[in-house]
């Protein structure tokens, strides 16, 4: 027997699925959201705000604030080692969550006229009926938004021991003295700078032979170099061998370079990636289709094999990004809905690592761009070359501009440098609107800013921009 019936039914409750529901809301569609959880840490509001995003993003901020308190370039400022309460800082951290939880997604959800919201695990049941708590809904449309969760690499022994995801390790209550994080992408990246700012020594295992390895070579290798003159250590091309318990500690033994490592840790910390929470969904009942690693297949649309069903969020592979997820959900609502079919360009969106300083980028890459049949030439400059960068004493980083070196049409944005994921959207737009370097150079740009990192990079294109004047067109 069907309880309900709706015109849409949304699976998830994370910035997918709201963002989904928002849009149905402003449409007048009669929907369910149906919100259960994986993981225990992902409850209302979904990874972004409970245990990503959010808090993360929290505690890097007070992190570097810890350190650079300390660690600062000027030399008529110096300051001793500040005191750390850790405790409080995850306390701040705690209630900074439950009021975007509260504000942004409980309160919000109520606010819906048209939705309702089911707290519960659904699965299909048939391809137009879902189960939730024993119950059945019938819907005519459903948007899949279910997220994902961290996956475990298989390592001897690691059933013996006890092991910290994103989620334990933001809930920790105590400092650790030392910390292994297996992953050197953007969340173990991430998490291993800012529990090293505040104060862990912490080594970082990474399986290939850079870290972030998506990323321009020349990025990886600046961001390994920084982040080692801070103290982590880093080891690329790296396999483990086992863990195992030492008392209270744990031994990881590890094997990089063609040399095997013993290090002794009070937490071992893993960002391998995340598996989408399709398990259980009875997706087959749907006709809905997955690849080989259980994420939903959709095309650029975000409809999938099943005519009926669309998906959206991390459930669908990378990017796994709040923002572009949120699109991904709007976009669902209204091909399911209206005569506007809007297609996602994934080439457009731009990402960042929140490591200081950050990595931010867009587009393609050099070699992405050169394998696309593109033949590119690219602009690359130091921060050094930047007046705003010695402004605020710290020159690190690079800016890296790809074009089509016949039309000079900019394809990709690259940046390493202080608040990079502030400064990559002048770079979005511009592949997202195929400006190119010469419509940037035409622009002005307020001097002194970071900002005119872009500009510099353009006017690279012709000329050695280190013997330019700050402010010369």
């Amino acid at each position: 027997m069907v309880n309900r019936k709706y015109k849409l039914v949304i699976l998830g409750q994370g910035s997918a699925a709201f963002a989904a529901a928002i849009k149905a809301n402003d449409l007048g569609i009669r929907a369910a959201m149906v919100g259960g959880n994986a993981t225990p840490g992902t409850v209302i509001g979904g990874t972004c705000v409970n245990v990503g995003c959010l808090p993360s993003k929290n505690l890097i901020t007070v992190a570097n604030a810890f350190y650079h308190t300390a660690n600062n370039s000027f030399e008529g400022i110096k300051y001793g080692k500040g005191k750390l309460n850790f405790k409080r800082v995850i306390e701040q951290k705690d209630n900074l969550v439950r009021k975007f939880r509260k504000e942004k997604y409980a309160d919000l959800v109520e606010s819906l006229e048209n939705v309702t919201y089911i707290e519960g695990k659904g699965k299909f049941v048939s391809k137009n009926t879902v189960e939730v708590n024993g119950k059945k809904i019938e819907g005519e449309k459903f948007i899949i938004a279910a997220g994902a969760r961290s996956i475990i690499i298989p390592v001897k022994g690691l059933e013996a021991i006890d092991y910290l995801t994103n989620e334990e390790a933001l809930d920790l209550k105590e400092l650790p003295k030392t910390l292994c994080v297996v992953g050197g992408r953007a969340l173990g990246l991430e998490f291993a700078q800012m529990f090293s700012h505040f104060g862990t020594k912490v080594t970082v295992l990474q399986r290939s032979d850079h870290i972030i390895p998506e990323e321009e070579p020349e990025i990886s290798d600046l961001l390994k170099q920084y982040l080692e003159e801070e103290n982590i250590d880093i080891y690329t091309g790296m396999s483990i061998n086992s863990v195992k318990k030492s008392g209270s500690r744990k031994i990881v033994s590890f094997s990089s370079g063609g040399k095997t490592k013993e290090i002794e840790v009070d937490h071992i910390l893993f960002a391998t990636g995340r598996k989408p929470n399709t398990d259980g969904m009875n997706l087959e009942k749907a006709g809905v289709k997955l690849d080989d690693k259980g994420f939903i297949k959709v095309d650029n649309k975000m409809q999938t094999s099943a005519k009926h069903v669309w998906a959206a969020g991390d459930v669908i592979g990378e990017p796994m990004l709040e923002t572009i997820a949120a699109k991904e959900g709007a976009v669902s609502v209204e091909n399911a809905f209206t005569k506007n079919k809007k297609k996602i360009n994934f080439s457009e969106v731009p990402h960042a690592v929140f490591t200081y300083p950050e990595v931010a980028s867009v587009g393609l890459t050099d070699a992405q761009a050169i394998g696309n049949g593109i033949r590119c030439r690219c602009g690359v400059i130091p921060s050094s070359y930047v007046p705003k960068a010695h402004i605020i004493g710290d020159t690190r980083g690079i800016i890296k501009i790809v074009a089509n070196n016949t039309t000079k049409r900019i394809v990709g944005v690259h940046i390493l440098a202080p608040h990079a994921a502030d400064l990559i959207h002048e770079g979005a737009l511009a592949v997202k609107f195929k400006l190119t370097v010469d419509d940037i150079i035409d622009t002005v740009h307020i001097f002194p800013t970071l900002s005119e990192a872009f500009k510099l990079a353009a006017q690279s294109f012709y000329k050695d921009v280190s013997k330019l004047s700050c402010c010369t067109e």
